[in-house]
């Protein structure tokens, strides 16, 4: 049986449109259990109703046209339920409902299994048998199984229109993908085609083999001018890091790279555009098996510029639009840096992408570049799409399509509340972050990127809370060495001096991989990540630590942070690399004194080993978001299950408090960055449990210190104590909204559902 389900599976699979999937499942079911009937039921949820979509066995003319309201005859108590009915007489049961079109009365036996899908209802699947018949067991689990892989099949073919319903063109239609960029947007969808498609390049045999090589050389160039021409327009929105994205580009267009083999393989007998198209999707099919989310990314980096190789070869331009309306949504399959620059960017508003995660090249520009961006939005049916109105809400990875005349209000008084409460907001940014009653909170800023805006930020800040330095480690082709990265770092340093900088040494592994550095495992989140990688290779973290150090010559504001700390050996090895980095240097002629240092609380084991950590560190960092991955097991770049992150947690507050009181006894700093610091209402409560300072993006300063300065430490110790006894994480959200509601800070708060 398991054969047989691996063969159906695969013809489902390989089915040219849904229609012929349907078709080829029924009827590949019906004979693997040997019955009679097989039929397919979609559930339609403006009607609230099963509709017969696909038989074998029934009559034909019923498709389309036997419909059955939730709960009503057997195949609605199916899905009322959700779960499997096994009936060997059917027409006994007092649900039973009886079709004259169908012409089941012939049939006794039945089996029906629930279609579901993100917890969501699509539709039954059902076997019929003539004579009675008990399905047994094995029957039930083989039908179960394929309802489930049908489940995935059906959400795609729902969300891009291969299977009718009213969502498009006609009303409003609302997708989920993955936050990577914050903010909302409100314009005009423009998708984004390939330039030229590599699975249509016929097989030629070339007449002349040196014109084709030449050709190709023409077309290489001609890209070449293009992404320089790209690169040059985004010169002065972002930092020289991020441009150094362009220098990949550009490595991969050498002669050495992709030029070189697409030559040879012109010379075994292949034309210029078939050698390019063979080339480039070899790379691609190697990069996309790998299970490593950061080389799956680069082939999304070749796929593109082959595809515009092969569009200047076939003598078309890139099929990229001439002209951009005003307030362009970009939408597209996967989104390159290089599409990025081809748009003006007054006219930018938002981008949308099939592909991509928080971590790719793409989202880490948009991000500088303050652009709201969601990206992994697997269901986008893209071909109905271009010229569409649509929302984007950066803030919760959405996307509204041909909005309703009401969501359309609501969300243009956000924008206008947003930009006139950033206008009144500023004139507050210099003073202090104090309560009404005194209570100083001091608010760091978490960097990683440039530091442009360092000048402006250093009057409203306390330091940095968290330097990212893996950042610069992934948009370069190599380990940085040591003078490159003391040059990064003395900027940083220089920058927010005399503040205090908090540099997390090298943190990758789980969604942030090198590309000269892959990491492959099954389950790269509770792998080699962290200290674990850094430890397993002191060579890289010596360099890094005797950069950071000499860095801090004559400044004296570095303080070292380890992450993903998991026991104290860890903390104790990181020391001894640390001491001697310290005695290398004075050995050269730099006497630096060690720098304070701390340790990442981000691992649920590291709660309950404060008293020896506290013996070996000066500070405690948490990471609110990788505590709050690992204790409530929820992956938050996956769309399926990030609705169960949630930072207000009451498990996750629990352990907050803990921490804060831990380190209290232990009389050690404790700071706090993560999604939550920047989150005004959620400040408020990591104020009320005593930690000592708040790292956030640049852009949440402003709401925290107002929420921060408009309340007393009472009112939100009182709310601490209020929150502490509720259960779940809905009462959490509810019980605050209604507070910030009192206290008129609910402007401050993200946009509610």
């Amino acid at each position: 049986m398991l054969e047989v389900l691996r063969r159906v599976i695969q013809e489902v699979n390989g089915a040219r449109n849904l229609d012929a999937a349907l078709s080829t499942m029924v009827r590949r079911i019906r004979k693997a259990m040997q019955t009679d009937v097989c039929s397919f039921y979609l559930y339609d949820k403006e009607l609230e109703s099963l509709v017969l979509m696909e038989t074998i066995g029934l009559r034909t003319q019923a498709v389309g046209r036997v419909v059955l309201p939730l709960g009503e005859g057997l195949v609605g108590m199916v899905a009322k339920r959700s779960e499997p009915l096994n009936l060997e007489d059917a027409r006994s049961h007092p649900h039973f409902r009886y079709f004259e079109s169908t012409g089941e009365e012939r049939y006794s036996s039945f089996l029906g299994v629930p279609i579901i899908h993100q917890r969501h209802m699509l539709g039954v699947l059902v076997v019929q048998q003539a004579e009675k018949r008990s399905y047994d067991d094995e029957d039930e689990a083989f039908l179960v199984t394929m309802a489930a892989q049908l489940a995935g099949v059906l959400a795609h073919a729902l969300a891009t229109g291969n299977l009718a319903r009213p969502a498009l063109p006609g009303g409003q239609a609302m997708f989920k993908g993955v936050a990577a960029s914050p903010g909302v947007a409100m314009g005009e969808a423009v998708v984004i085609v390939p330039p030229a498609d590599l699975n249509s390049v016929p097989d030629l045999i070339p007449s002349d083999q040196e014109y084709e090589i030449a050709r190709l050389k023409e077309a290489i160039a001609k890209t070449r001018e293009e992404i320089r021409a790209a690169a040059e327009r985004l010169a002065n929105r972002i930092s020289s890091q991020e441009l150094a994205l362009f220098d990949v580009y550009q490595q991969m267009l050498g002669e050495a790279a992709l030029s070189e083999e697409v030559e040879k393989r012109i010379r075994e007998g292949q034309w210029a555009p078939g050698a390019l198209a063979d080339v480039v999707r070899r790379h691609v099919q190697y990069l996309e098996r790998v299970d490593d989310d950061y080389l799956r990314e680069r082939a999304a980096d070749i796929r593109d510029l082959g595809r515009r190789v092969l569009g200047h070869l076939q003598e078309g331009a890139p099929s990229t639009p001439e002209t951009y309306p005003d307030n362009a949504v970009l939408v597209g399959d996967e989104i390159s840096v290089a599409m990025l620059g081809e748009v003006p960017r007054d006219k930018l508003k938002g981008l949308v992408s099939v592909r991509g995660s928080s971590t790719s090249h793409v989202a880490i520009v948009a991000r500088a570049m303050g652009i709201p961006t969601v990206l992994g939005m697997v269901d986008l049916p893209l071909p109905r799409l271009n010229g569409a109105p649509v929302v984007l809400d950066g803030h919760r990875g959405r996307l509204f399509v041909r909005p309703a005349p009401e969501l359309t209000s609501r969300y243009e008084s956000l924008i206008a509340e947003e930009k006139a409460l950033g206008e009144l907001l500023e004139h507050e940014q210099d003073l202090p972050s104090a309560t009404q009653d005194g209570h100083e909170m001091p608010l760091m800023v978490n960097t990683g990127l440039a530091v442009d805006a360092s000048a402006l930020l250093k009057s409203r800040i306390a330091g940095v809370g968290l330097y990212r330095t893996e950042v610069p480690f992934m948009i370069t082709e190599r380990f940085p060495g040591e003078k490159e990265q003391m040059r990064m770092y003395r900027e940083q340093l220089e920058g927010f001096a005399p503040l205090p900088v908090v540099m997390r040494t090298l943190d990758i592994g789980g969604d942030k991989d090198l590309p000269y550095f892959p990491i492959e495992e099954a389950n790269p989140f509770l792998g080699w990540r962290g200290m674990r990688v850094t430890l397993d290779h002191p060579e890289v973290l010596m360099v890094q630590l005797r950069a950071m150090l000499k860095a801090s010559l004559g400044l004296d504001n570095l303080y070292v942070l380890f992450p993903m700390i998991t026991n104290v050996e860890e903390v104790d090895e990181a020391l001894k690399l640390l001491d001697r980095a310290i005695v290398e240097l004075g050995e050269e002629g730099s006497a630096i004194k060690r720098p304070k240092v701390g340790v990442m609380i981000e691992v649920p084991a590291t709660i309950y080993q404060m008293d020896a950590l506290a013996k070996r560190v000066d500070f405690f960092s948490v990471g609110s978001n990788d505590l709050t991955q690992y204790l409530l097991a929820v992956d938050r770049n996956n769309p399926r299950v990030s609705s169960l992150y949630d930072a207000l947690h009451p498990a996750l507050l629990g352990a907050l408090q803990e921490l804060s009181q831990d380190a209290r006894r232990l009389n050690k700093p404790i700071s706090l960055c993560g999604e939550l610091a920047g989150d005004p209402a959620g400040a408020l409560l990591l104020m009320a449990m005593g930690f000592t300072a708040l790292s956030m993006n640049a852009p949440s300063l402003p709401k925290v210190r107002a929420a921060i300065r408009r309340v007393t430490l009472h009112d939100a110790q009182t709310l601490l104590a209020e929150i502490m006894r509720l259960d779940t994480p809905a009462q959490v959200h509810e019980h605050l909204n209604k507070r910030m509601d009192e206290w008129q800070l609910s402007h401050l708060l993200p946009p509610r559902d």
